[in-house]
């Protein structure tokens, strides 16, 4: 099961997920950060890391955030706002660097 990264993360990306992760599987949005989870290989690096508890295995996600489940995934799969292509699979975060775009779930939650 692959991890996601939930609201907590929103205005906050510590990084420290991404320091751990051993695949470059989390990348970077302007408001939250994002796992592919194509990419990722469950290793679980990334939980104990973050220090606003945001990450959690799909299977593991608190009930009031399991709208981020499918949204991590959207992520990848479907073209975000202002963009013609979804990003697939880059074969890596810092392939890409910051996206500096979110899925509309995100950019829609009130700024802090």
């Amino acid at each position: 099961m692959p991890y996601v990264i939930a609201e907590p993360c929103i205005d906050e990306m510590d990084m420290s997920c991404v320091d751990e992760c051993p695949v470059d599987c989390i990348y970077q949005g302007e408001r939250k950060l994002y796992i592919n989870p194509k990419e990722c290989i469950d290793c679980g690096a990334c939980e104990p890391a973050c220090p606003v508890e945001a990450i959690a295995q799909d299977r593991r996600v608190r009930p009031e955030y399991q709208e981020h489940i499918a949204d991590n995934a959207r992520f990848f799969n479907e073209p975000l706002p202002g963009r013609s292509e979804s990003l697939g699979n880059p074969g890596g975060a810092s392939n890409i660097g910051k996206v500096g775009v979110d899925t509309e779930l995100v950019a829609a939650h009130p700024v802090a």
